[in-house]
């Protein structure tokens, strides 16, 4: 498998998800991640369960490809061996809470005076400046900030939960990759390094690209039940007999006319596209009412020869196993320390060179 980044070398001072995350995908594409670990404090997510040994299978999946050095911080002797070590890396990624680093002396400032070359990537909640960057915060509240939660929900739940981090991941880990590897290709120009100041917070924001532009723009505020997304159209969520779920998502009128044929309703294309919130739920109910009379593997076998966007809900189980999957080989096996094997899900981009 083609490693685009292997050379690239970085010195991973982060915990818990995004940085961990955002290293992970660096040491997914090639490039030699040396994690600095304290030797006081272990990684909460390493605890968590289920567990392979003593580390949790989460904490093994972040942590894939990637070394570990443990150093005391707050010793003299570490500091110098982090200085050293600036010298040969390309890049730093830490998660600590604005100034941390700066006490510490391993601030981008004095770190760029040994390597100039160094990209130094920080990633907190609400940034290196303004008036959060010292507030402590979570996903949920970075969502919440960012306007996002506003909306993901309906008028009878308010804001809804996420099954996983969104403003970690989609903000802070992937933000924090594209930015290292613009700085990476700008460096091949002019020889320098920069700092990236990642915001998770600011991340989330720019999320909102398209029901947010809007209210940015003309102070259109997208609300709960309303937009295409969240109850303003027949997408959505449907519960099949067995209590199962399908996803119906044919939003375009090719789409659209195939699901309403294969639910033997084509008339109901007409109400498709009503602008009207109360019309639409009107349509969602008499969808549910028709799903809800066959079970999932009935409904799968009268959609399986349609292009109508109609897919199950599936458990991480059953989407492990899957056939698509397999065939995207996003299952991969590991050999740990002692030996042993275990399962892990794989690195979603594929590289090949011809």
């Amino acid at each position: 498998m083609s490693k685009p980044l292997q050379g690239l070398k970085v010195l991973d001072f982060s915990s818990l998800l995004p940085g961990p995350y955002a290293t992970g995908l660096l040491a997914d594409m090639g490039a030699e991640v040396l994690r600095i670990d304290p030797p006081d404090r272990q990684d909460m997510v390493k605890n968590l369960k289920p567990a392979f040994r003593d580390s949790s299978y989460a904490y093994l999946t972040l942590q894939r490809n990637k070394k570990s050095c443990t150093l005391d911080l707050k010793q003299p002797s570490a500091i110098a061996k982090i200085k050293v070590l600036i010298a040969e890396h390309d890049i730093l990624v830490e998660q600590f809470r604005p100034g941390v680093m700066a006490k510490l002396g391993l601030d981008f400032e004095t770190l760029s005076t040994i390597n100039p070359k160094l990209i130094y990537c920080s990633i907190s909640g609400y940034g290196q400046t303004g008036p959060y960057k010292d507030k402590a915060g979570h996903d949920i509240n970075y969502l919440a900030l960012s306007g996002l939660a506003s909306y993901s929900g309906t008028k009878e739940t308010g804001p809804v939960l996420s099954g996983t981090q969104i403003a970690d991941i989609a903000g802070g880990s992937h933000h924090a990759v594209m930015g290292i590897l613009a700085a990476v290709i700008q460096r091949a120009t002019t020889g320098l390094g920069q700092h990236l100041d990642i915001s998770m917070t600011d991340a989330a924001f720019a999320l909102n690209g398209i029901f947010g532009a809007g209210a940015v723009g003309l102070s259109l505020v997208p609300k709960p039940g309303e937009t295409l997304l969240n109850g303003g159209s027949f997408y959505g969520y449907y519960q099949t007999l067995d209590k199962r779920y399908l996803s119906v998502g044919g939003l375009e009128p090719k789409f659209a006319g195939a699901f309403f044929q294969h639910l033997g309703h084509s008339q109901w294309l007409n109400r498709a596209f009503c602008s009207d919130s109360k019309q639409q739920a009107l349509l969602k109910q008499d969808i549910s009412e028709v799903i809800s009379q066959k079970t999932l593997q009935q409904w799968l076998t009268i959609f399986a020869p349609s292009d109508a966007c109609v897919e199950p809900v599936l458990t991480v189980k059953e989407a492990a196993e899957s056939p698509l999957m397999a065939e995207r080989k996003m299952i991969t096996e590991i050999t740990t320390e002692t030996g042993e094997t275990i399962k892990q899900i794989a690195p979603a981009i594929k590289f090949s060179c011809h």
